[in-house]
Order: structure tokens, then C-alpha cells, then sequence
């Protein structure tokens, strides 16, 4: 399987020092959770029957025709590619990995495009698949362009994949209001906005034919009953969003200004902030020495992704890491 941040067990088996000590700043996970409701008596007992009311409500939030709830959005990720013949499939580089290296396990034909090159790919794929926002590096592609990918693909029989993972601060972005036109697929994540990633749940918005044919693959029983009761009451909260956006665009704002007050060009979005790193390694054991967990990208020239600080505490510790940084980098020291 494939690293992903979010792994402080590797971080505290590497580098020492207890859990509490940490700060983990490796994902793009609201550090201010959606406070999860009481569940039922019976929520841990029953096999979990479809929530009479959970498509519906993220429809509404996530304003598209029609939406099946999966266990994550990775569960997707992994399941489409096993519903399409051997294709040519262009994901957008960089990106989440998952995308990549599914439909390469499942034998298609992948090759990563550089975000400045996606509509010259357009016309040599059969499925395309596009970050949106991308993660890490925040990279957007207005939604009047991907709609006409979508239109592109879909008059030959293909796909255009949108994963709108990290869309709930920028919702202007989201193409889901159109995902009952053929051959447009667009992923969501209750886990990142609603700081709720070990719920395990998601949203995949399309024509309704393909979600029935995705929901066969996936079988019964796909998403926990308390997973889909927690997940309702977050979708249907509309003060608690309105709050957190706000909140999280400020806090966003706050990271990109911190970065850049220590001299590090940084892009991303609310959530997350990322930057290519000459000395990613020594970066990231730098900030490991003081307990604070980031995530390390090799690929390339390498680079550095973290997410927000979860407290004023974490916020100090951040900067006086970054602080203590800079001299370091200049002296050539990982650990100063």
C-alpha cells in the first residue's frame, strides 16, 4: 500500500516521545471536528439498513441530483476503475496517489499530466481524473472547463472523474450540480471539511445507472449505520458549515501568511498548505525532532504538505519550529 500522512504511529516509533506530544499536521483534516451527535440505542446492533434520509441530505449540501454514500471516498477510487474495460486513463499530477496507482493495478494504461497540460490530454484518454481543488498543491480548474472535458470524454464513450475531496471551503468550484450528464463522476469526502475521516464516508455524485451498477460492486452493507446517522446530522447542520467555513478560510489565510513570514512560498487551500522543498528531508525531520508531524512528498524535487494547527499551543510550536528553521537550512543542519 501506499504512504499517506495521518501515520503518527510510524512518527512516534521513528522519532519517540508519547502521542500527546505530537501535533500531526501530515493531512488536510479539519483540526476542529463536528461534534458527533448520541446515536441510537440500537446503532451498534443493527446491520446497517440505507438511511431513509442521508442521499438526500447530501444532494442538498453537496447540491447534486443524485448521490450514493460509500465508505470514504476511497473505496470509489478503488471500485471504478474494476467498471470499465482496459482503458487510457490521464490522472492530474501531482495528486492524491490512490487515483494513479488504482486504475494502474487494475491493468489501464496510466500516465500522470501535469495540470498545465490537461486539455491537450483530453482528446488521448479515455478517463480522465482531476483534484479539484488539487491536493497538495491546491491547483483549481474552473468548472466551465471541466464540464466541457466531461462533454469531450463523454461523446466517446468516456469519463472525467472530479475529486472534490477538498471543495467545502471553495463550493463555487464543485461541478456536482451537473453529474447527471454522461460520463461525469464526482467524489466527495465527509473526512476532510467535517474533520471526520475515521467515519469512513462518502459521497460518489453520477448518472443514476452507474451508481447502481457501483453500488452492485460494493455489495450491502457498504457504510456503518453510525457512519450514516453521524453523517446526516453533519450534512444537514447548515450553521455549524457556514461557522466552519468561515473559520477554516481564516485559519487557511493564517498558514499561508505564517509560511510566507518565514520565507516559504507556499499554495493550497483552507485546509492544507504546500510548497516544493530542495531539503524536503531535512525539513521533515526537523519539525519531527520537535514533535511535529508534516508530510514528506519524494517525488521530484520533493515538497512539503501541513495542515492547520489545531490550538493557539500548536500555533506557537509551528512558528518557532519554522523560526528555528531557517537558520538551520542556511547552516545545512537537519537537526539544529
Amino acid at each position: 500500500m501506499l504512504d499517506h500522512g495521518g501515520n503518527l504511529h510510524a512518527a512516534i516509533a521513528s522519532f519517540g516521545q508519547s502521542r500527546s506530544e505530537w501535533i500531526d499536521l501530515s493531512t488536510g483534516i479539519n483540526p476542529h471536528p463536528y461534534p458527533v451527535p448520541a446515536l441510537a440505542a440500537d446503532a451498534w446492533h443493527r446491520l446497517p439498513e440505507a438511511h431513509p434520509a442521508l442521499a438526500t441530505a447530501a444532494a442538498r449540501y453537496y447540491g447534486a441530483p443524485c448521490m450514493l454514500p460509500v465508505s470514504g471516498s476511497q473505496a470509489a477510487i478503488q471500485a471504478l476503475p474494476c467498471l470499465r474495460p482496459t482503458s487510457r486513463v490521464a490522472v492530474a499530477a501531482p495528486a492524491y496517489a490512490e487515483h494513479a496507482h488504482c486504475w494502474s493495478r487494475a491493468g489501464h494504461a496510466v500516465r500522470e499530466v501535469a495540470y498545465d497540460a490537461l486539455a491537450l490530454a483530453v482528446a488521448d484518454c479515455d478517463v480522465m481524473v482531476v483534484c479539484n481543488p488539487n491536493n497538495p498543491t491546491g491547483a483549481t480548474v474552473a468548472p466551465a472547463l471541466l464540464l466541457e472535458w466531461a462533454e469531450q470524454l463523454a461523446a466517446r464513450g468516456g469519463w472525467l472523474i472530479v475529486d472534490e475531496a477538498f471543495a467545502d471551503t471553495t463550493p463555487a468550484l464543485s461541478v456536482a450540480a451537473w453529474s447527471d450528464r454522461p460520463g461525469l463522476i464526482v467524489l466527495r469526502s465527509v473526512g476532510k471539511f467535517f474533520g471526520l475521516a475515521g467515519l469512513r464516508l462518502g459521497f460518489v455524485a453520477a448518472q443514476k445507472t452507474l451508481l447502481s451498477t457501483l453500488a452492485e460492486l460494493l455489495g450491502p452493507w457498504s457504510v456503518s449505520g453510525p457512519a450514516q446517522a453521524i453523517g446526516y446530522a453533519a450534512l444537514s447542520d447548515t450553521r455549524w458549515q457556514q461557522q466552519m467555513r468561515a473559520q477554516l478560510s481564516t485559519d487557511g489565510r493564517r498558514l499561508h501568511a505564517l509560511l510566507a513570514f518565514n520565507g516559504i512560498d507556499s499554495s493550497g487551500s483552507a485546509l492544507y498548505q504546500w510548497w516544493p522543498e530542495l531539503r524536503a528531508q531535512a525539513f521533515h525531520q526537523h519539525m519531527a525532532a520537535r514533535a511535529i508531524w508534516v508530510r514528506l512528498f519524494t517525488r521530484g524535487a520533493g515538497g512539503i504538505r501541513l495542515g492547520l494547527p489545531p490550538d493557539e499551543a500548536g500555533w506557537d510550536r509551528l512558528q518557532l519550529a519554522l523560526a528555528e528553521w531557517l537558520p538551520a537550512a542556511a547552516a545545512g543542519n537537519a537537526f539544529p
